[in-house]
């Protein structure tokens, strides 16, 4: 879970605990999440586009039946809409909690690899500094001599947060501009 990873990494765990993570890129940045969220990961493709939604819902998709929702992380994290290449992915992630789960795709750019990291190679978010909220953090891995951005999904894909954002859109778009 990433926020047991969090808390290994601030309170020191043992230096034999690896957690194993999926790493992806995104617009050329190597991102992770916990893998033991990661329900499979699919080819981009028939995505049904929905009206009315912000630019980082994609849409959705069928997968084997159901209705699942689309996220662009590139748009998700501020940045241009992804384009979408051969390499571009979905990546199915269950986020909720007890019977409250739901599955959510993930759209990047590229799967890399599944990785171990050590608990001990797992830093804090910083308190600055990253180009992104670091409520959507959950750490930092150093990998090989360089860091990989490790994502705390439950706060990227929270479904209230984007409900919320696609409220306050449609609430500045219908807005009247004033005299």
């Amino acid at each position: 879970m990433a926020t047991a990873v969090k808390s290994q990494a601030v309170s020191g765990a043992h230096a034999d605990e690896h957690n194993q993570y999926l790493t992806f890129v995104l617009g050329g940045e190597v991102f992770a999440i916990a893998i033991d969220g990661v329900k499979e990961i699919i080819e981009h493709g028939g995505i049904t586009t929905v009206p009315m939604m912000p630019d980082f819902i994609r849409g959705v998709i069928n997968l084997r039946g159901a209705v699942v929702p689309v996220v662009d992380l590139s748009a998700r994290f501020g940045k241009s809409v992804a384009a979408v290449t051969k390499r571009t992915c979905i990546v199915i992630i269950e986020v909720g909690a007890g019977e409250e789960k739901q599955d959510i795709g993930m759209m990047v750019d590229a799967v890399s690899a599944v990785l171990d990291i050590p608990a001990a190679d797992v830093e804090p978010p910083p308190a600055f500094g990253a180009r992104l909220r670091t409520d959507f953090l959950s750490g930092m891995g150093k990998v090989k001599g360089k860091f990989v951005i490790i994502l705390n999904v439950e706060h990227v894909l929270s479904i209230e947060e984007m409900a919320a954002v696609t409220d306050a859109e449609r609430g500045t778009a219908n807005a009247v501009p004033a005299a």
